[in-house]
């Protein structure tokens, strides 16, 4: 175990941003080589709407019928909020590990580092997530990649262990890019992010052309549909699940130039072009779809309709910009994880810390979180092999831990804001003022962390019908709670035997803005 100091050794800064991360107790060891759009992709192919959407358009369509798409902007505006307290905190403290060190410095070292635990569990499990998309894609492309088995559906028994092979293969892929230099990383990033804008757009527009019916049809419920309320919150799943992970533009700030201007600005417009191109998405899915009411809708989603609708050959074209997006996004993912765990055993704050906080000096990159991340990824895609519900279940277990992260750190600046304790003012290194909100910051961050809450509680919320729809496996209509229970009481130990043995865990971070 190592100590949880900090490793200063001053050197001759060679940037203000260097010179900025030194105020915190760290030196420059990432390649700092992002320019603006670099760390526009970072958070925009970690939200990926083609990834996300694709995966789970069929099932808010099968929960909610058309009206779910009205999930979207309500969540879009609650993600907002958040994203706006986010923005403000990245350009007070741009270091990696961002919701870690922004919790800590807000409340305590403790606090901070639970809630850097939950949220580096939960960027693991969204990996795994990330990769099991394949599956909603590939084999509609060609029946070929139906590796295992003959029914594609993922829901399936075949289906899904065809996702957990497909994923592995994905997540071994990744791995490999994120030990590369973080230069490789980056233009397979924007190249990557660059091609599912176009392809989103494309896709858009072209299901536009090809509507059946107007966009009234959003009013509608699914057929013998009785509970709108309920519906609605199960539909919303689809739309959380796509916005989150804006908050990579704050991961990636020591390897951002001028990360203080740079990160909030990519912070609010990576979400915001998600939020839109998403949004637009959903609709056109809707319009376009052969039928409402045949069935296939809420079982094969939106690649059904780009083969339905706009024929095989430029269905499966489209289809391979999404396979395009669904990698670029579970690297981002990965690479999003791989700082978090970086940036806490740096403060000696995890097991084998030495080792997972070791950055090669010639690629800039931490390659053993990088290895680690897709490990403990893959291994959870081995649930797939036991029951097809470990879909749904890795997928809503993730956005309820980085939910809950981000709440920790919203809380923890809603009480920083009511005492005043909490300065909005400040400069970046060319003397403009840092982004604030102001007068708004109070309710807007009451309302983020209402909202974080709720929505928490909702996905978390242990329904059979969702979790455990066949019946019998009662551990998956639980999974969400067990996991983070499970997650919190390893925390608990952890941190119990490591107080035993170093007593500065408790010591507080350097914060420069107090």
């Amino acid at each position: 175990m190592t100590s949880t100091a900090p490793d200063v050794r001053p050197e001759p800064p060679h940037s203000p941003d260097d010179r900025s991360l030194t105020e915190f107790g760290y030196r420059q060891e990432l390649h700092r080589s992002l320019n603006r759009y670099a760390s526009f992709a970072a958070g925009f192919s970690f939200i990926s709407v083609l990834t996300t959407v694709f995966q789970f358009f069929a099932f808010g369509y099968a929960f909610g019928g058309p009206v779910f798409f009205w999930t979207w902007p309500a969540v879009l505006i609650g993600q907002l909020l958040v994203a706006a307290c986010f923005a403000e905190l990245a350009a007070r403290y741009p270091i990696s590990g961002a919701i870690y060190q922004w919790s800590s410095r807000l409340a305590n070292r403790t606090f901070g580092w639970f809630a850097g635990w939950i949220m580096v569990i939960g960027q693991i499990v969204v990996v795994a997530a990330a990769a099991l998309a394949l599956q909603m894609v590939m084999p509609a492309i060609w029946s070929g990649f139906q590796l295992v088995g003959g029914d594609p559906t993922p829901t399936s028994a075949t289906g899904a262990a065809n996702a957990a092979v497909l994923g592995v293969i994905l997540l071994a892929l990744t791995t490999v890019v994120n030990a590369l230099d973080n230069r490789v990383l980056s233009v397979v990033n924007r190249v990557g992010v660059t091609a599912e804008i176009i392809g989103a757009i494309l896709i858009v527009v072209l299901l536009l052309t090809h509507s059946e019916r107007s966009p009234g049809i959003t009013f509608h419920t699914a057929e013998g549909s009785t509970d709108l309320l309920g519906a609605l919150l199960v539909g919303s799943f689809m739309a959380a699940y796509v916005m989150i992970g804006f908050d990579s533009a704050g991961e990636m700030s020591e390897e951002t130039h001028h990360p203080r201007r740079t990160a909030p600005r990519t912070i609010l417009t990576a979400l915001g072009a998600a939020g839109l191109l998403g949004g637009l998405l959903v609709l056109a899915g809707l319009l376009a779809a052969p039928s409402l009411t045949d069935g296939r809708l809420g079982v094969e989603g939106l690649s059904y309709v780009l083969t339905s609708s706009l024929g095989d050959g430029l269905g499966r074209f489209l289809l391979a910009d999404v396979v395009v997006a669904i990698t670029v996004a579970t690297l981002a993912i990965q690479t999003s994880a791989c700082r978090m765990l970086f940036s806490m055993a740096r403060d000696g704050q995890l097991p084998f810390a030495g080792r997972l906080a070791k950055v090669n000096a010639r690629t800039g990159m931490p390659t053993a979180p990088a290895v680690v991340v897709g490990l403990l990824a893959a291994a959870l895609l081995l649930l797939n092999f036991a029951s097809p519900e470990a879909f749904l279940a890795i997928g809503t277990t993730c956005i309820v831990m980085l939910y809950l992260a981000y709440a920790m750190v919203t809380g923890p600046l809603l009480v920083r804001r009511l005492k005043g304790t909490f300065r909005p003012d400040g400069t970046d290194e060319t003397g403009k003022p840092l982004f604030s909100l102001g007068r708004w910051g109070i309710p807007v961050n009451a309302l983020a962390l209402v909202y974080g809450l709720f929505m928490t509680v909702n996905l978390a919320w242990p329904r059979a019908e969702v979790y455990d729809p066949a019946g019998g496996h009662w551990w998956f209509q639980w999974f969400t709670v067990l996991f983070l229970l499970v997650t919190v009481g390893l925390g608990v130990l952890y941190r119990w035997w490591t107080a035993r043995r170093v007593r500065s865990t408790t010591q507080p971070l350097p914060d420069p803005t107090q």
